[in-house]
């Protein structure tokens, strides 16, 4: 029970990522205030929770208005907020040149205006609290660039910075801000993805997960359940003196020389 006591909010919390943190937080003993863009998702997370440990709340975090509704109704909903996962994200696809100018856009609200809304509404409450944990999940692609994903790399690697920012300026009121840069996970929307890449190499779906984890030294996509392990982490006391780190949970991908592998037997 790590999170015994603890009032946390996730966002884009319906289905994949979000959905496994919700769900094991409530196992660590925290209350929990769901959130994203379907409500009907969001529903069938709170009735899979242990009856008056869920609170659903829609709302888009790239929405001013939306936000502060969202962060009022679990305050007002659990009395205080310990725990903000920024878990709502969009995958856009594009280089540059090709880049429409709305994709750009709805890309940096979703992916890093939203994750700043969101904690710029919830730091005074945290604050009130005595303190608190922010968990923005980022992307291997914050730091690492793959070909043709411009506003999503870009809107990472800002999450990085503004998570790094935030940890910096709130450290004096007990407020611990860190990001986590998972690889690819299987999730819904990581399979949305997916069989967009593998339309555009016109091969299977079952080929391009194949593709993907071919130089990953594990061989392997993370299940949502392994990234939620490590927000339990990072969000609870175990954690104390964390702050402004950026973790990398991808089966060892980013340690691979890509020149070297022409090498490998």
């Amino acid at each position: 029970m790590k999170l015994q006591g603890k009032v946390a909010l996730i966002t884009g919390a319906g289905t994949g990522i979000g959905a496994a943190v919700a769900k094991r937080f409530v196992a660590e003993g925290a209350r929990v205030c769901v959130t994203g863009r379907r409500l009907q998702k969001l529903e069938e997370v709170v009735k899979g929770l242990p009856s008056g440990s869920g609170l659903a709340s829609k709302g888009n975090v790239a929405n001013p208005e939306d936000v502060d509704r969202m962060v009022s109704a679990a305050v007002k909903w659990a009395g205080r907020l310990d725990i903000l996962i920024n878990n709502a994200g969009v995958t856009t696809f594009g280089a540059v040149a090709g880049l429409d100018i709305g994709v750009w856009r709805e890309t940096i609200d979703t992916n890093l205006t939203g994750p700043f809304l969101m904690m710029r509404a919830s730091i005074p409450h945290m604050i009130r609290a005595g303190g608190g944990s922010i968990i923005n999940i980022s992307s291997l692609a914050g730091l690492r660039c793959p070909p043709e994903f411009a506003a999503y790399c870009s809107s990472k690697a800002g999450l990085n910075m503004l998570t790094q920012q935030v940890a910096l300026d709130y450290a004096p009121h007990n407020i611990r801000c860190n990001a986590i840069c998972p690889g690819w996970v299987r999730t819904p929307m990581g399979e949305e993805d997916m069989e967009k890449l593998a339309e555009k190499l016109g091969i299977s779906l079952e080929q391009a997960f194949t593709t993907a984890v071919k130089n990953v030294p594990q061989k392997r996509m993370s299940d949502p359940s392994e990234i939620a392990a490590i927000c339990v982490f990072l969000a609870s006391d175990e954690a104390p003196y964390m702050t402004g780190s950026v973790v990398v949970a991808d089966g060892g991908a980013s340690i691979v020389d890509p020149a070297m592998l022409a090498f490998q037997k």
